[in-house]
Parts: structure tokens; C-alpha cells; sequence
């Protein structure tokens, strides 16, 4: 998948504060964001659960969780 999907689909995730937070960043880390958001939503299993009954709520809370991290951390 390029970059680009994988970073626009990662975007569409997040709360509208939390983009915000994302889009300050460079090109190259917010790529790294959504990779490492794709990453959380293949590794986690209780996002798997999730997913079984929301994808789009396990790929927002995924999200929001990337975010968290990098920005708290």
C-alpha cells in the first residue's frame, strides 16, 4: 500500500485535535505514525475483538493510541 493511502486512512482515524496534532509534524514522521498505527491494528488481538464488531472503532482507537504515545511520550 503506498504512503500516501496508508497516511490519508490513518488521518481519517483520528479526532479532530488529534490530526491537528499529526498534520504539525513532517511529511516523513507522519508516515511513521501510520505505519506504526497499521502495525497496532495488525499486532493488537483486542483490537482484533474490536474489529470484529467495529473495524472503524478499532481503527480509530488504534489511532488515537499512535498518537498518544508519540505526543505523551
Amino acid at each position: 500500500m503506498p504512503a500516501d493511502d496508508e497516511l490519508t486512512r490513518f488521518l481519517a482515524s483520528l479526532s479532530p485535535a488529534s490530526r491537528e496534532k499529526v498534520r504539525t509534524q513532517p511529511r516523513e514522521r507522519q508516515e511513521q505514525l501510520a505505519a506504526a498505527w497499521e502495525a497496532e491494528l495488525s499486532e493488537d488481538t483486542d483490537l482484533d475483538t474490536l474489529s470484529e464488531l467495529s473495524p472503524v472503532a478499532a481503527a480509530d482507537e488504534a489511532a488515537e493510541r499512535v498518537v498518544r504515545e508519540f505526543f505523551e511520550s
